[in-house]
Parts: structure tokens; sequence; C-alpha cells
């Protein structure tokens, strides 16, 4: 009896440190009672955008001549934090080297995300997560293999290093003997972790143009834009699932997993020639055999969510640019840094699709059902970010309207698309923004990196206080 009573207490001495940490927190107080998990993620954003501008606008040594306007300044954090790549001001040019580490970690915070860096805090320090903190990951987790969150979370920063630092050595390599050892050392960092983190962003004036007839050049940075948008769920169930596989004999990879992989590389495959015949003699005409299949290839990875560019778009045709948007609408994986819709959501949506037209009544993918919750979310969020993108080609369309011209709704597009989605690539119109233009791209890129996850944590919240009725059925006729 003595020593269990002990024992009682040292496991509640050992557990005091977390809830002290909890009610500094402020879990049990009113305040972050009324705060949801969503909010708490928005801000995150909100938050690091605001300094970031701040930083932008009076940390001296940042520019090279005058400082940005504060809404130059808006701008370029939203596009660094969002991992976007759009850009009013030339970072080669018009950023010094503190300006461009600067830009650099705005991306590599935005792209893994602040409440990432907390949640290994707190866990550093010796604490544990709070229910709070735990239901911030709880929407990029739904359908997702379970996995231990702590463990995922020091993964997400082991991953993220080795596959950035393998990155920069061999962009290093790559650049050292056309730019000099030492000179090509910080665009090889700046472009590794700009890749990884689907953020678009280069030191180089005209990003990738330059080196499109540098075959490996393409083809690392291309693996460094699938690695960071396959998402840290499917690298970690892959990684645990290779490293054990003697363990673990023959264990299937969970759906989620699986559905990423196989729409991943439908994705990288299926465009491929697709751009390669559009391009073929035009703005790929005059390259080699060789960098034409590279360049096409590069042009299906960075299309959905990268904003690397070896082309001019402004110069493409437009059968090359309404694919791109497609593709830029698609994104990258859940979990990841990319941004759009992301490749599960649009293969739920085929998916059930194909279920209809075969008049299956259960939506089905490797022999597993998919539940109907998870098929409901993915039509709702295709609905809405297909309601915001349309809203935001309208508005560009009118902000951005010059009397007497016509033909140019495509570039209008194509811009809203590529903020919303978080991709970057632009038909050289980004610069030329009106200031109402450039608010309402603001907007985008914010509602973009935030929007999908917000609803998605909205939509769980509020479905575990539902009401247990329901209203009578009654149909209606559709098609």
């Amino acid at each position: 009896m003595k020593k269990s009573a002990v024992s009682r207490r040292l496991q509640a001495s050992r557990a005091a440190p977390a809830a002290r940490w909890d009610a500094s927190l402020g879990d049990t107080s009113g305040f972050w009672r009324k705060i949801s998990p969503s909010q708490l993620f928005v801000g995150s954003f909100a938050l690091l955008i605001a300094l970031g501008t701040l930083a932008l606008m009076f940390v001296p040594g940042v520019h090279v001549n005058t400082p940005l306007v504060w809404s130059d300044a808006l701008f370029m954090a939203t596009s660094a934090v969002c991992v976007t790549g759009l850009v009013v001001a030339d970072i080669a040019t018009q950023c010094t080297l503190r300006g461009q580490v600067l830009i650099l970690v705005l991306i590599q915070l935005g792209g893994l995300g602040m409440l990432a860096f907390t949640s290994l805090l707190i866990q550093a320090l010796g604490f544990r997560l709070s229910l709070r903190a735990e239901s911030l990951t709880h929407e990029a987790r739904i359908g997702a293999p379970r996995i231990d969150l702590k463990r995922l979370s020091w993964d997400i920063v082991l991953f993220t290093v080795l596959i950035e630092a393998v990155g920069t050595i061999a962009l290093w390599l790559l650049w050292g003997p056309k730019l000099g050892w030492t000179e090509a050392a910080w665009p090889a960092l700046f472009h590794s972790i700009s890749a990884f983190c689907n953020a678009g962003f280069s030191t180089f004036s005209d990003s990738l143009i330059g080196m499109r007839e540098s075959p490996t050049t393409l083809l690392v940075v291309a693996t460094l834009i699938i690695a960071g948008g396959i998402g840290f769920v499917a690298m970690e169930e892959a990684a645990i699932t290779f490293s054990k596989r003697k363990q673990l004999g023959h264990k299937r990879l969970s759906i989620h997993t699986r559905l990423v992989m196989v729409t991943t590389l439908v994705l990288l495959i299926a465009p491929w020639p697709v751009f390669a015949f559009f391009e073929w003699q035009a703005t790929l005409s005059g390259l080699s055999l060789l960098d034409k299949l590279t360049n096409s290839l590069f042009l299906s990875v960075t299309a959905r969510t990268a904003g690397f560019n070896t082309i001019p778009y402004s110069a493409a045709s437009d059968s090359t640019n309404f694919l791109t948007i497609i593709l830029m609408t698609i994104g990258g994986s859940p979990g990841s840094t990319a941004g759009g819709l992301k490749t599960t959501t649009v293969a739920l949506v085929f998916l059930l699709a194909w279920s209809r037209i075969r008049g299956d009544e259960t939506t089905a993918f490797a022999g597993r059902s998919l539940p109907d919750d998870t098929i409901q979310r993915a039509i709702g969020l295709v609905v809405v970010s297909f309601c915001v993108m349309t809203l935001g080609v309208f508005a560009l369309a009118v902000t951005e309207h010059v009397p007497g011209t016509r033909g140019e709704f495509l570039p209008r597009m194509f811009e809203a698309a590529s903020a919303f989605n978080t991709v970057g690539l632009s038909m050289d119109v980004t610069t030329n923004l009106t200031f109402p233009g450039r608010m309402i791209t603001i907007a985008l890129m914010f509602l973009g990196r935030v929007g999908p996850l917000t609803l998605a944590a909205a939509l769980v919240f509020r479905r575990a206080r539902r009401a247990h009725y329901r209203y009578a059925y009654e149909d209606v006729v559709v098609g």
C-alpha cells in the first residue's frame, strides 16, 4: 500500500509540469475556450505575415535601394509565408543577402507551419501537448494511418533537414563549376528550401529559365518539389513500412498513402507528353531532344504548386496555360507544404463519379470502401474552393480591366488560380497589378493556404455538437 501511494505521488509530480504548461497556455481560461483550433491555425499564419511585413519594411539592410511600401511588403510577406512565389519585387536585384535570408525564413516557417514548431518546442521542453494543441492537426490526419503525433512531429523536422541538405549539396555540386563554389552555396541552399517547401521563390531574376538546358538541375529541383508535395503522413508511413518490412512482413500501406502515391504518379506522367506536344515547336523550340523531354516533365511537376518556371508562360499556348490551371487547382497532397485542392480530394471525387457510372452503392479503392463522410467532405472542399476561385477571377477581371482591350481574361484567371492554390506561376501579370488587384491576390493567397484546412476543422468541430435529429426527407429532380 505504501509503495503504491509513493508511486502515485511520483506519477503526479511527473505529470505536474504538463498540467502547469496547459494552464499557462490558458486551456482552462474562458478566453482560450472561445478560440477554436481553426482560429488558432489562421491566427498563426496571420501573425507570421504581420511580423514578416514589418520586418521587410523596417529591418535595416534588407533592400538594395529604398524599402518597400507597406502594400508591397505585405504582398511579399504573404507570398513567402503562404509559400506561393508570386512577387512584386525581384528579390535577386532588390533584396540584399539579409533580405533573402528573411524571406527564406518566412518560407520555411510558412511551409512547415508555425504550430508544428510550437508543438516541437513544447515536447522538447519535456511537456505534453494539450488536447487543444493535438486537435489542431486532427483535420490533417482524418483518414490517415494512425501514427504517433510526437514521432511524426520530430520526423517532419528530420525529413525536412535531410531532404533539404541533400538538395543543397546536389545543387551546389551542379552550380559550383558555373557560378563558382563560393557563390553557388547560397543559391543552392535557397532553391533547395524553396523547392521542398513548394514556394517557387528564386534568387535568379528569370527563375530557372537560365537552367532549362541543365537536365540534372531540373531533375533535382523536381525531386525536391515532389518530396515536399507528397505529404509528411504518407512519407512517415512509407518510411516506417520500409524500415520494418522484416517485422511487418507484407503489411499493406494504408488507403491514404496508396491513393496519394497513385494519384501523384498519374499527375506526373499523364501531363508530360501533353505539355511536350503543345510546346515542342513553341517555347521549347531550339532545345535538344533530352532538354525538351526534361522541360516537359518539369512543366507537369512545377504546375501543381511549385512555381518555378523554365518557360515564359506569357509566350506559351492557351492549351498549355489552361492545362497548367487545372494542375494548379489539383495541387499537392494532404499534410504537405503544397497547396491546391489536394490529390486525395480530387481522386475521391473521381472515384465517386466512377462508382456512380458503374451503379455501385459505395465508393471503393484498392479493395476498400471509402466512408461517406469523407466523400462528402471532399465534395464540400471542391465546391467551396471552386466558388472562392471563381470570385477571385471575377474580382481580378473587374479591377484589372483596361478599357478598349480584349483577350486578357486567361492571364487573370491564371493569376487567380496561381494565387489561391499557392503555386506562384504567372503570365507576367503580378508586377502590373493595381492596388485593388494586389489586395485581392493577397486575400487569395491567404485563403488558399489556410482555407481548406480551416474548413475541414470547422466541419469536424461542428459535427461534434450537432443535434441528434434530422428533418424529413424530400427528393428533388437533378440532371
